[in-house]
């Protein structure tokens, strides 16, 4: 398992729409291992392949001490809403105000190829949401309920939000 470096809103890769994965084999759990290396080090809420350079749609997600590894995900289900902070590994130092549905439920591929549902509300429905969005080319900053809440965040302020920065 290995921390991979991780790109920022520049690379190319973040504008694109992820393919699919074929079939989880053992380099697809090497790539899940190494996400969640790479997410916990950051460390961030949630990470998407192509934010480690991989086109691949393969996303993974921590909350407290959940994890989440989905290939293949997509939405099934988006209800009520939340407005709040938001930022990215990929666009560090900055936060912004983000729309998202409160609870989800999506649906994909586990580590061994099985499909499986994963249903959340709060933190964990936007990780989902803001992760799926990372496979779709989308960056957070694309959903900015609007530009004026787009801020810098001071490296202490950083630390105590560390599950918003990150997503």
């Amino acid at each position: 398992m290995a921390v991979l470096p991780i790109l920022t809103q520049e690379a190319p890769i973040l504008r694109q729409k992820a393919k699919r994965v074929a079939r989880v084999d053992d380099s697809v759990r090497k790539l899940i291992d190494d996400m969640v290396d790479t997410m916990v080090a950051a460390p961030g809420v949630g990470l998407a392949a192509p934010q480690v350079g991989v086109g691949l749609r393969v996303l993974v997600i921590k909350t407290d001490e959940n994890l989440h590894a989905l290939v293949n995900p997509e939405m099934v289900k988006g209800e009520g809403e939340q407005i709040g902070p938001e930022g990215c590994l990929s666009v560090p130092g900055y936060v912004g105000e983000v729309k998202r549905f409160l609870r989800v439920v999506a649906r994909g591929l586990n580590r061994h190829g099985k499909t499986v549902k994963v249903k959340g509300d709060g933190l964990l429905a936007r990780a989902i949401q803001h992760e799926i969005d990372h496979l779709d080319g989308i960056l957070f900053t694309d959903r900015l309920t609007s530009l004026d809440t787009l801020r810098k965040v001071e490296p202490e302020e950083q630390e105590q939000k560390a599950e918003l920065v990150g997503v």
